[in-house]
């Protein structure tokens, strides 16, 4: 073989390693676009979640991203075609929203510092549409005009408070299936069950939203979600949001609701009664039974209306307060509960 052949064999593969490399290098280097981003998010309108975190590291690996519920480990809005949305901004500020299809690839090249991932983190945690929340870095999508009371999982004949457990998913900014799984309980075994959450409008006028179990939470339009700063303002207003379970108690528009801790005497917060996950709330039944600021009641099945967890001991759970003090008992079925 001649030197000229060698000469010509060798060019034609270091021009193959360059033609692959480059490619490589161009998207490891595409931190010369034009676009920083902000915030990205999956899904739908009526469903999605905040990726940022997910897609960054993702970015650093230098691999191809395919937009799919595996590549971001959730499905925010099953049986729904869904899309990536990254908001970014232009050195001149202006913003701009790039959109991905399931199923496609993006391209990192736009984005100014992809493979590093030194993105995500100036501010822009939007939600959907992109717009910031209240400017508290806990935000998220916390734009909403709606501010929670209260959350409640069931039907109007057995229910629970589930405002803390729903403030503990919201802060994983993850979709909320609304399941007896997702909740730990099933209050209204063979019923279909309903998630009710009682929120106050920035005019300060109070409103019930209703999600159907099954369903996925949007939480773009309540204030604080991904924060979980919220549900401290003592509503406790039961499944018809007045205290009492009285079904006319609660106009959804409009309307007052109970101050817990004032005006003295017993008050019940909040009672459940059963075994493990499987439990039904007794907050209402136990408030009607109170007379001249004093309960006796001895704690069976009967009381409850059923029973929640069949050859199980049970136990119910009480929180109460007297003259604006909060006390916690737990009392086992068949004993007797006595308050003050």
């Amino acid at each position: 073989m001649t030197s000229h052949s060698l000469s010509l064999r060798w060019w034609a593969a270091l021009l193959l390693v360059l033609g692959l490399v480059a490619p490589a290098m161009a998207q490891r280097g595409g931190d010369d676009g034009a676009y920083q981003i902000l915030s990205a998010r999956y899904g739908t309108r009526e469903g999605n979640v905040d990726v940022t975190d997910r897609l960054r590291d993702l970015a650093r690996r230098d691999v191809g991203i395919r937009v799919s519920n595996d590549t971001f480990g959730v499905d925010p809005h099953r049986n729904h075609p869904k899309m990536l949305r990254i908001h970014a901004r232009d050195p001149r500020g202006r913003t701009r929203t790039f959109e991905y299809p399931e199923g496609s690839y993006v391209d990192g090249n736009q984005f100014t510092a992809w493979s590093s991932g030194s993105w995500g983190q100036v501010g822009g945690n939007g939600n959907w549409n992109g717009h910031p929340g209240n400017g508290r870095p806990d935000d998220g999508r916390d734009d909403g005009e709606f501010r929670i009371l209260q959350a409640v999982y069931g039907t109007p004949e057995h229910h629970v408070d589930v405002t803390r457990r729903l403030r503990d998913l919201a802060r994983s900014d993850r979709a909320i299936e609304l399941t007896n799984d997702t909740f730990g309980v099933d209050p209204h075994r063979g019923h279909r069950k309903t998630l009710r959450i009682y929120v106050r409008a920035r005019d300060g006028q109070t409103r019930l939203f209703e999600y159907p179990e099954g369903s996925t939470i949007d939480g773009s339009r309540f204030t604080g979600w991904g924060g979980g700063n919220w549900g401290n303002e003592g509503w406790n207003g039961g499944w018809n949001g007045n205290g009492g379970g009285n079904p006319g108690g609660f106009g959804g528009t409009g309307g007052s609701y109970p101050q817990p801790g004032f005006g003295g005497g017993l008050e019940i917060v909040s009672a459940v009664y059963g075994a493990g996950n499987r439990a039904v709330d007794m907050t209402d039944r136990l408030r009607s039974q109170v007379q001249g600021d004093r309960l006796s009641v001895r704690v069976e099945n009967d009381l409850a209306g059923y029973d929640p967890a069949p050859g199980t001991p049970k136990m119910l759970w009480v929180t109460y307060r007297v003259n604006g003090r909060e006390y916690r008992v737990n009392v086992r079925e068949s004993d007797y509960l006595r308050l003050p």
